[in-house]
């Protein structure tokens, strides 16, 4: 999930992964065709939703679905940067969990391990998925887990700043570069966001690269240049503090609600702290895009729950009841209210912004977001390392735009 920023040397787990999972599922005399261990009565599942709100939510939402197939959950969850070591820890032990959950970039280097199985093999399906989702979930053609909600992110505005300024809230590039110099003001800036060299850093810059018809396979193009290009002139105008090569989104977030800044990128898992400012108005559009019409192509976050290869087709088939469970319209429903997420069928995005409006900017984003791995799969992190990397070079004014992501490419 894009909100933790955790830096991790995914490739290189995934590699270790690969060989543990592999030694882990020999051992157990392979993953689908084992036996069953006969009546199930408990599910292990492994997460890292650590901190409240999440927490208490998926405790309660999964205590729910264990009685509901008839078996106790006994969960753990760890922090965000421990999973995948954990899952190491596990593969190599064989004490994989009956259900896992996966931040969606990670999935596809853990599929390729062998450590999970398709969910097709236990009658789940993808039918009324945001098609970026599935995409997330898929490698080498098969799905490998289902994700109940997602997130992705938005242009954060505060309400009486761009009144008093006599501003709107910025739909095209344009737009956004006259508004944050009409909303610069002494010590405050017309806008905040993430530049950081980590994924979210990555992550914050992929609405801007995507919605100009950049692509990850080969970031030394125009296209991805003159987004680039588009970050730089906003901090050099002033607009944008140069900090903003430091700030992680949790920091951009204090400079909102500061006042140090009138407009921000970030995403909806910020409501629940700006909405203990009761004096702050604030309001969310989807991200500007290059120019009137084009169409907004934004990240998707969140994560995705699989069914690890265990050995025991009746543990997992009982796990996929659980996968399934969460997955339930009512639980995406719950799960997207509670959270600030949005729902991940299609048929239910009406409703949800119907009963929370305030969801509205991401949800619309959702329809025509991108999965990270979409294109290039377990190789994402190799390529989010790169745009992290020019970004850098770029904004600290080491090369222009162009040379940047040429060196990052080929380097």
């Amino acid at each position: 999930m894009a909100r933790r920023g955790a830096i991790l040397d995914r490739t290189a787990l995934a590699t270790a992964l690969v060989v543990t999972a592999a030694m882990g599922l020999a051992a157990c005399g392979g993953g689908g065709g084992a036996g069953s261990s006969g009546q199930v009565s408990t599910i292990r599942v492994l997460d890292y939703y650590n901190n409240e709100p999440d927490r208490t939510v998926y405790a309660q939402t999964l205590d729910a679905c264990g009685q509901q197939a008839g078996v106790t959950i006994e969960r753990e969850a760890v922090p965000g940067a421990s999973l995948i070591a954990k899952v190491l820890q596990q593969a190599s032990s064989r004490t994989l969990p009956d259900v896992l959950m996966i931040d969606n970039p990670d999935l596809q280097q853990i599929a390729a391990s062998g450590a999970l199985a398709p969910i097709s093999d236990f009658g789940l399906t993808t039918d009324g998925y945001a098609e970026g989702i599935v995409s997330a979930s898929t490698y080498d053609g098969k799905v490998y887990g289902l994700q109940p909600v997602t997130n992705t992110i938005g242009l954060f505005y505060n309400e009486d700043l761009l009144a008093q300024a006599g501003v709107t809230p910025p739909t095209t590039w344009e737009e956004l570069k006259a508004a944050g110099a009409k909303l610069t003001s002494g010590n405050r800036y017309g806008l905040a966001f993430s530049a950081a060299a980590t994924y979210e850093g990555t992550w914050q810059f992929l609405p801007f690269m995507w919605s100009n018809g950049g692509d990850e396979t080969n970031i030394a193009s125009p296209e991805v240049a003159q987004a680039l290009q588009l970050w730089v002139d906003l901090v050099n105008s002033g607009s944008a503090s140069r900090s903003v090569v430091n700030w992680t989104q949790a920091d951009v977030k204090d400079q909102f609600m500061a006042g140090n800044a009138a407009m921000m990128i970030n995403g909806p898992w910020q409501f629940p702290v700006l909405d203990k400012a009761p004096e702050l108005k604030y309001g969310v559009v989807p991200i500007p895009v290059p120019q009137p019409g084009a169409t907004e192509v934004a990240p998707l976050g969140g994560e995705t729950w699989s069914i690890p290869q265990t050995g025991d087709r009746g543990r997992q088939a009982k796990a996929a009841e659980i996968v399934a469970c969460l997955n339930s319209d009512a639980n995406q429903i719950a799960l997207a209210t509670k959270r600030s997420t949005v729902p991940t069928k299609t048929a239910l995005l009406d409703q949800f912004v119907a009963d929370v409006p305030k969801m509205s900017a991401f949800t619309e984003q959702v329809k025509t977001a991108r999965a990270r791995t979409g294109k290039l799969g377990a190789q994402w992190p190799a390529a989010a390392t790169k745009i992290y990397t020019a970004v850098q070079a770029a904004i600290t004014g080491g090369a222009t735009p162009e040379a940047a992501l040429r060196q990052a490419q080929n380097g």
